[in-house]
């Protein structure tokens, strides 16, 4: 498995690296240029990869990102790995702003004037989830249900969010995807040239008698990164 752990985390500590990385959020970015960098595929695959995962996280269908972005790459015949990598531009920190543009822009465009800001509109996202389980679990127990509230955040919060988002989405999407694009081709560039030496050196020290097995080893060992 490509994202297996060897030693599952506790859920408290995954939860809590969710929102603070171990290494810092820089860290945790420069991981995900490096792996979308290092995968085997053209550089416009990639880039289509990275555009259907950024598109998602602009969606406030939180949970499906994965599986979303995952459809998405296969439809336009990108990279999934790159997809499913770039999602992570969805975070805790950036949550908030993608949810405040999305919503105004969304509100702007269905003519409603809500007046809620980036704090407020986090706070009735948390409301409305745990209303919503709080729902779920009344089925099956004989507490009583309301659905009043999730009626009026779905009209005033959730669907301009949602239609908020396509455009946004979109824009993002392809911007990543052509920022993308030159970085993957002179990352793999660079990398070939370097293996193109590393079999050149081989050859001359291959060709001289004098040359022994260890100088040969070592510039196999070279790094290509």
């Amino acid at each position: 498995m490509v994202f297996k752990r060897r030693d599952p985390r506790p859920l408290h500590l995954a939860l809590t690296e969710a929102v603070f990385p171990r290494g810092g959020w820089w860290r945790a970015v420069m991981y995900v240029v490096h792996r979308l960098r290092r995968l085997p595929d053209p550089p416009h695959r990639i880039g289509r990869g990275v555009a259907a995962g950024v598109f998602m996280s602009f969606s406030p269908l939180f949970g499906l990102h994965l599986v979303l972005a995952w459809a998405i790459a296969l439809v336009v015949r990108g990279n999934v790995i790159a997809a499913l990598l770039a999602t992570f531009v969805g975070n805790p920190v950036t949550y908030p702003f993608f949810a405040y543009l999305s919503v105004w822009l969304g509100q702007w465009m269905l003519g409603i004037h809500s007046g809620l800001g980036m704090v407020e509109i986090v706070d009735t996202f948390k409301i409305a989830s745990v209303e919503f389980w709080d729902n779920v679990k009344a089925i099956f127990t004989s507490a009583p249900t309301g659905w009043s509230g999730m009626h009026s955040f779905f009209h005033t919060l959730f669907l301009p969010y949602l239609l908020g988002s396509l455009p946004t989405g979109l824009i993002a999407a392809v911007a990543s995807h052509y920022m993308t694009l030159p970085l993957v081709d002179a990352y793999k560039k660079r990398r070939s040239k370097k293996l193109r030496d590393r079999v050149e050196k081989l050859r001359q020290v291959a060709a001289k008698p004098s040359a022994g097995p260890d100088r040969a080893g070592d510039a196999a060992k070279a790094p290509l990164d």
